[in-house]
């Protein structure tokens, strides 16, 4: 069976992407079992739905949306960046790769240019504050070396003082992309070593504090223990905007305008890509791209199938891992006496 009718069929049955729409938040929901696997190897605590929330609660709060590649935070978690930054968040964007093997141009160096002036709109699109590019070579991710790149970005988000990372889950089943999976694993464990003053002990001598980061939200290509949906409604149309200014790889873009000119020569139409070509661009992205062939353009369910299980319009879904509950401190403060 090849990889994505084995995904179509393991997502959209609901083996270990999402917990069926009748779980609620108040209660452990158990997926079922994938290729026969006992269901007690797939359990998932529960399913927290984030809803947006009114002014700017996480103001001061800084976040960092990691890419491997121009495309990747827009198809993923455009609806959930665009959120955070509405509530008060601060955001950079870091991309891992030069994108040299992916899109349009006629030569390497236009491909490269191409796709860098995509990732700046991209950021600019969702609210973000500065992107920095570490341009590894596209593709060869696995020939770098793990610690070089983890020491980068300890000293990004030290630097920056990132709360919160977006990006793909570090353990993602079935990932065959190599910047993807690498891009993960060295992201999590440099949350992690930030924090630690023992750790490139030369970044502090030079000014920067330990800085951990406490909370991440991590997508995946593939079956994933999903414990958080985010409520993507209020920001379905600035995805969409995100996704668009992508003209140089991926499935957005203006692929919608390129579909209405090729039916155009066959004399067809489709009503939903209106009557201009910019209509068309976003519909094809909205409709299409995050909805109706979404399992076939980005490997995952529908931003609006995912929505629809929890009464939702728009969502995303992510393996979420937040800061640990306090509760040394909470029982101090319950139960202490005066001596």
């Amino acid at each position: 069976m090849k990889r994505r009718e084995f995904l179509e069929k393991a997502l959209v049955g609901g083996a270990v992407v999402q917990a069926d729409a009748s779980a609620s938040t108040e209660r452990e929901v158990e997926a079922q079992g994938a290729a026969g696997a006992p269901a007690e190897m797939l359990r998932q605590g529960e399913v927290i739905i984030e809803r947006p929330v009114p002014g700017r609660p996480h103001e001061g709060k800084v976040l960092a949306a990691i890419q491997p590649h121009s495309d990747d935070i827009p198809l993923f978690a455009g609806g959930t960046v665009a959120k955070l930054v509405n509530e008060g968040y601060s955001g950079y964007l870091i991309r891992m790769t030069n994108d040299e093997k992916a899109g349009r141009g006629t030569t390497v160096g236009a491909v490269v240019l191409n796709n860098e002036r995509d990732n700046d709109a991209v950021a600019k699109t969702l609210g973000l504050t500065k992107v920095f590019n570490l341009n590894y070579r596209n593709h060869r991710m696995d020939n770098e070396s793990r610690q070089e790149i983890r020491g980068r970005l300890i000293h990004l988000f030290r630097l920056l003082r990132v709360d919160t990372i977006l990006g793909y889950d570090p353990w993602g089943h079935y990932e065959e992309n190599p910047d993807h999976y690498v891009t993960a694993q060295v992201v999590e464990a440099a949350c992690w070593m930030a924090g630690s003053s023992r750790d490139y002990v030369e970044q502090l001598e030079a000014g920067l504090e330990p800085h951990g980061v406490g909370e991440k939200y991590y997508f995946a290509r593939g079956p994933q223990l999903v414990n958080r949906i985010v409520d993507i409604s209020a920001t379905i149309d600035r995805k969409v905007d995100a996704n668009r200014v992508n003209v140089t790889q991926g499935p957005a873009g203006e692929n919608g305008a390129r579909l209405r000119a090729l039916l155009a020569a066959k004399q067809q139409r489709l009503p939903l890509l209106g009557n201009d070509d910019e209509t068309a661009n976003r519909q094809y992205i909205k409709h299409i791209v995050l909805d109706l062939d979404s399992m076939r353009l980005r490997a995952v369910p529908s931003d609006r199938e995912i929505g629809r299980r929890y009464g939702l319009e728009w969502a995303e879904a992510f393996h979420y891992i937040g800061p640990a509950e306090n509760r040394l401190a909470r029982y101090i403060a319950e139960n202490a006496v005066p001596i």
